[in-house]
């Protein structure tokens, strides 16, 4: 006999809100009281990533927010591609915090939250007393122009951040069958059912073809049920996937627009959390090394054996356990 989907992972006692901001209305979802804590997710994405950490956040006396990045779930979607920049994305940051009528927070970036959250701990210091990051280590604004670097990885295959670049080609390939592309793309970059090593990168699109045309098939990943992938699927299904691609669409703009932050550290306390089976933590082992330099605050440094990309999914009782003791011990840090 068939058995029942399960219900999505509840969240007991969080409040959904939408709150404005310069740039419009931002949707979140909080838990708790005490010092703010704000939570931003990545790419393919929604606050529904930090479920798992919302209540453990907020049970250790911390007021925990997890918000819908611009351009998903019910947040704003402007239409222009250019209203995704960086600098966005930290005024956004900087206006929850204001809208939920406090002074300072801590934030904690995943995937391309993470560079949210460093930037947002960079540009406004006197906002964000510490940031936590996910996944994507911190590296400071630096190097050629991004769109000309990645144009030379890969050789004749193009780079998935090059493909995501002109507006509407990513989007005809994963909108037609959403949940699907989500199944996949969640699938390759997870611990237990990423392709094995050696086979072709599903980083890399052969001429002519598609992203998912390396996504791994079959069952989903043990972190994800059916019923975790119908809410995903479910906002993306409603919203389209051009609000968070346009992420994507304006590395160039941001290299330009934080000039002025060439090679910057992070001063604050800081924390990182990576899987060591990521391919952010493996291309990217140069900015960890860098950390002395590029986070003189850092906290403390983890890298989780047998663990993707997805880390406080796949790994959600050991990195709550790292996170409520690193905020703990920013009890006594003043911003």
């Amino acid at each position: 006999m068939p058995q029942p989907t399960p219900s999505p992972a509840p969240v007991p006692d969080a409040r959904h809100r939408l709150v404005g901001v310069p740039g419009g209305r931002i949707h979140l979802v909080e838990q708790g009281t005490g010092p703010l804590v704000l939570l931003v997710h990545g790419f393919p994405e929604s606050w529904y990533s930090w479920r798992r950490q919302l209540p453990a956040i907020a049970a250790a006396g911390f007021r925990a927010v997890a918000l819908d990045v611009r351009g998903y779930g019910r947040s704003s979607a402007p239409h222009a591609v250019d209203a995704y920049r960086m600098t966005a994305h930290v005024a956004d940051n900087s206006g929850v915090v204001r809208a939920l009528g406090e002074e300072t927070a801590i934030v904690v970036g995943h995937d391309w939250g993470s560079p949210i959250a460093a930037n947002s701990a960079l540009l406004r210091p006197d906002v964000f007393t510490a940031v936590g990051l996910l996944s994507v280590p911190y590296a400071p604004r630096g190097g050629p122009r991004p769109t000309d670097a990645f144009a030379r990885i890969g050789g004749d295959e193009e780079f998935y951040v090059g493909y995501f670049q002109t507006p509407g080609r990513a989007e005809a390939e994963i909108e037609p069958d959403v949940r699907g592309w989500l199944a996949g793309f969640y699938a390759g970059l997870s611990a237990d059912t990423m392709p094995p090593g050696g086979e072709d990168s599903l980083f890399f699109v052969p001429e002519g073809g598609m992203l998912r045309d390396r996504f791994p098939t079959g069952a989903l990943p043990s972190w994800l049920s059916e019923a975790d992938l119908d809410v995903y699927a479910g906002e993306f299904e409603r919203t389209g996937l051009t609000g968070g691609l346009n992420r994507y669409r304006n590395v160039d703009r941001d290299w330009e627009d934080l000039a002025a932050w060439d090679g910057a550290p992070i001063t604050q306390p800081s924390l990182f959390i990576g899987g060591a089976l990521d391919a952010s933590t493996t291309w990217m082992s140069d900015a960890i090394k860098a950390f002395p330099t590029t986070l003189p605050g850092l906290v403390s440094s983890h890298l989780l054996d047998g663990c993707g990309h997805w880390v406080q999914q796949e790994r959600a009782d050991e990195v709550n356990g790292l996170l409520v003791d690193w905020l703990r011990s920013l009890a006594g840090y003043e911003g």
